[in-house]
């Protein structure tokens, strides 16, 4: 008997898929697990990779792919009663990882389950300090009731390394109103819905994109967007955001302004360049959430994933 199934969306993941699903295999104190892979146009060695593994692979058109509606199409595929989502260049940080994850379903009102994401080797400082802020070391429960306490971090859910029970996924499955952030969507909707969701920091995986300046605002525009049309930007989450923002703000200039008479130029640029950056996202974010007073052609330039087309 299938326990759990592990849903891999790819295409051209040469460069990781190898490391990826040696670490998946190499897994120790689960049960029977089956992994599924939807490609979606690969012409890379990305199929001829996943060859070598057990793995059922399913193909789909490139231009169908879609984040909500192909991750909905992987779990009806699932015949494990958990299925895990996880992207392909997300790597296993232990043979510990999926056990983790599973272990948090012995509550029988836990919905969901996303584990801990660290940088690459060699990510840049923005993300270090974006995954230290959203994935720490401590383990949370997050309780339908908890959005007052929590503020912005109740909704915030990665299936980039996730796990969700089929049948709350059939109750609610991800929004393919959404054209991305679908996790963030389904997490709303599993909240909502009565159910938990645990933060796991012992299942653990490789994961990070460095982004540059631009691609960072446009990117925070579509969250303040898709957050607005989801409701999450009540009063306890604008506090907690601007709280959380201006904390990051003060913390980054008094890192620079302290070492002043020690730090070379470079230093002074990096640090200078961090609070930009900080900024610009805490301003993409609110424009985002405002979006509703930009002109259409603004709104198309800013959106990182043309949620205005």
């Amino acid at each position: 008997m299938i326990e759990s199934s592990i849903l891999i969306p790819t295409k051209n993941g040469e460069e990781h898929l190898d490391a990826c699903l040696r670490a998946i295999y190499g897994q120790k104190q689960v049960g029977d697990f089956e992994v599924i892979l939807v490609d979606s146009g690969s012409t890379d060695a990305t199929l001829e990779i996943a060859s070598r593994y057990p793995v059922r692979i399913w193909q789909i058109p490139p231009e169908t792919f879609h984040h909500a509606r192909t991750r909905n199409y992987a779990a009806s595929l699932a015949a494990g009663e958990i299925f895990v989502c996880l992207s392909m260049d997300a790597i296993p940080a232990s043979d510990r990882w999926l056990s983790a994850l599973l272990t948090n379903f012995k509550d029988p009102s836990v919905g969901a389950v996303y584990g801990r994401q660290i940088p690459k080797i060699g990510a840049k400082s923005e993300r270090h300090q974006v995954f230290d802020a959203l994935y720490g070391e401590t383990r949370l429960v997050k309780r339908p009731g908890d959005g007052a306490k929590l503020g912005y971090k109740y909704y915030h859910f990665s299936d980039a390394n996730a796990a969700i029970r089929n049948n709350v996924w059939r109750a609610t499955r991800f929004p393919e109103d959404l054209k991305v952030f679908e996790d963030v969507g389904i997490a709303k909707r599993i909240l909502d819905a009565g159910w938990s969701i645990v933060y796991e920091p012992q299942a653990a995986v490789y994961h990070s994109h460095d982004f540059p300046f631009r691609t960072l605002f446009k990117r925070y525009f579509d969250i303040g967007v898709v957050y607005q049309r989801l409701g999450i930007w009540n009063r306890d989450s604008r506090r907690s955001i601007r709280s959380a923002g201006w904390r990051a703000l003060k913390d980054k200039a008094r890192a620079v302004l302290s070492g002043r008479g020690e730090l070379k130029s470079t230093d002074h640029a990096a640090g200078s360049y961090s609070i930009l950056t900080a900024a610009g996202k805490f301003i993409a974010m609110e424009m985002g959430r405002h979006e509703r007073w930009l002109p259409l052609f603004l709104k198309r330039r800013l959106s990182q994933y043309q949620l205005f087309d």
